[in-house]
């Protein structure tokens, strides 16, 4: 940088090193000029050009594409400020966006070769140059694939869970065996339940009644034993279970040699109640021998279908309804307790997947206003996806029979703890409109409803339910596995329906412990047939 005087005083140039830019020219009239007012002059240039030499430093080291100082950063600006913007960034992506419309539409060209990886497109790209247009074909085509084999992976994930949750495990049937085999070689496991002395208890109803359903032996132990350990006064309680006759000797061999002091149980067959003809049940004898409705509930349950319309969650839901216990006439026995027990006033039903946690004898001073039926509501509560059950997820309401006598907006009600006034009850005709209702959907080939056995208690129980505080029964713990603990801890009873049964291997594990812990697994049968603590 030079700095450069007149011979004649009249002008100063400042100009840069190569000569080629002048910073600054001052021209001066010799006559007007004094001294003074040069040296101030000079002493301004002096504090000015340090600062001029550090941003032509910059400048040619940074470059004009890459830097940072304010000159640069002007020159960016600029152009900005006057509307001239390179958008070819901007033109790129709306180029790719078009190509992304024309692949979505398009048909994927069948000389095209998938890759099977993610290393295998990128060494593809690389080796046979493909555009961006057969890049996003061969990215379209690997997601559906990808996508089908997941839908097929969901689905048979669905099929084997259902099979799982239809079977019996060994150590469960192990044990039903060896207690069979315990009744016929072992007096003490043939004993009268309960004792003689006992007998008029079943009848009494100052005593607290409750009614066991089930051909599951350690599901019915877990369930007298935590309803025993849970109440305040377990003298006072009185079980009935009831189950097949192939489980008969099993069950009563358990409760036998393990009873369930000092409460009372009584132990029965289906076969020992002489109510149970098929004059008085002959809808659920056909339902049981029909081979349609039994081909529905054991054959093939994908035959047929078109796996990549069906949203998974339906499906599993239709798995669910066709379970095979819900032909059984075990299930569907609970519609008949006030013939099975005409002295008993009032009862509390428990199925087989529930365990209880605080004392119930508070549900026998409900006064359940005249109704039949004390159960819990499932459209309204905390968790979205258990308690949002009305009518419209039960029954198909495109059916015409359905439509003029149903409201799909109704609310639905929980079975597996219910309150049943056997005295109103018995002045009711709730058990004929189940069997009209059950035999109209058997006839049309089940086209009203396909879920079990609660669809047509819905239709029965109309007008008869009064509902009780949720506090008492806590559903879902068999099928979400995003039960709040908390909540867990303070309901009085909860229950595993849905398939994860906490007696299976596809159990939820955190859930399991509550039922887990009613199981005396120091018991020599349980041990003997390895039913092993989770």
């Amino acid at each position: 940088m030079q700095l450069h005087f007149s011979p004649s005083m009249r002008s100063i140039t400042i100009s840069s090193n190569n000569g080629f830019i002048d910073l600054m020219k001052i021209k001066v009239a010799a006559c007007h000029i004094s001294y003074r007012t040069l040296f101030h002059t000079i002493l301004i240039l002096a504090f000015l050009l340090p600062f001029v030499f550090i941003l032509t430093a910059l400048v040619t080291l940074e470059g004009v594409n890459k830097c940072s100082s304010f000159d640069c950063l002007g020159r960016r600006i600029g152009p900005r400020l006057l509307g001239r913007v390179d958008d070819s960034a901007q033109r790129l992506v709306r180029d790719f966006y078009k190509i992304l419309n024309e692949v979505k539409t398009g048909e994927i060209p069948s000389a095209l070769k998938l890759p099977d990886s993610f290393d295998q497109l990128i060494s593809d790209m690389k080796n046979n140059q493909y555009d961006a247009k057969t890049f996003a074909f061969m990215l379209r085509g690997m997601m559906e694939n990808f996508e089908r084999e997941i839908r097929a992976s969901k689905f048979a994930e669905l099929m084997n869970k259902h099979f799982a949750a239809s079977s019996v495990p060994k150590g469960i049937h192990c044990l039903s065996l060896r207690l069979t085999d315990e009744y016929s070689s072992n007096a003490h496991a043939r004993k009268q339940l309960p004792p003689p002395e006992l007998l008029p208890t079943l009848a009494d109803n100052s005593y607290h009644h409750f009614i066991l359903s089930t051909d599951n032996i350690l599901a019915a132990a877990v369930v007298v034993t935590s309803t025993v350990q849970s109440s305040k006064k377990p003298e006072n309680i009185v079980f009935h279970v009831i189950t097949d006759k192939k489980t008969y000797a099993g069950m009563h061999s358990w409760f036998a040699l393990n009873p369930a002091s000092p409460a009372i149980v009584e132990v029965k067959g289906i076969h020992q109640f002489d109510w149970l003809t098929r004059e008085n049940v002959p809808v659920l004898e056909a339902v049981e021998n029909h081979n349609g409705i039994r081909n529905y509930y054991h054959g093939n349950h994908i035959a047929g279908a078109n796996l990549s319309d069906i949203d998974p969650l339906k499906f599993a839901s239709k798995l669910q309804a066709r379970s095979p216990k819900y032909i059984s006439l075990l299930n569907h026995l609970r519609i008949y307790i006030p013939e099975l027990f005409p002295n008993l006033d009032k009862v509390v039903f428990l199925d087989d997947d529930v365990v209880v946690q605080h004392d119930l004898s508070p549900l026998w001073d409900i006064d359940l206003n005249g109704k039949v039926n004390g159960a819990v509501e499932t459209c309204r509560g905390e968790d979205e996806w258990v308690m949002s059950k009305h009518f419209r997820n039960y029954f198909n309401f495109s059916h015409p029979l359905i439509a003029k006598h149903l409201d799909p907006d109704e609310c639905a009600w929980a079975y597996g703890m219910n309150v049943f006034d056997l005295r109103a009850w018995r002045k009711t005709n709730i058990r004929e409109t189940y069997h009209t209702w059950l035999k109209g959907n058997l006839m049309s080939n089940l086209t009203m409803w396909k879920l079990g056995t609660l669809p047509p208690a819905l239709i029965a129980f109309k007008g008869h339910v009064h509902p009780i505080d949720p506090y008492w029964h806590l559903l879902g713990l068999g099928y979400q596995n995003k039960t709040d603990i908390e909540i867990l801890k303070r309901a009085a009873v909860i229950h595993y329906n849905g398939q994860s049964k906490p007696w299976l291997a596809i159990g939820f594990e955190h859930l399991k412990p509550f039922w887990a812990k009613h199981v005396n697994y120091s018991n020599d049968f349980v041990r003997n047939c390895h039913i092993l603590e989770s």
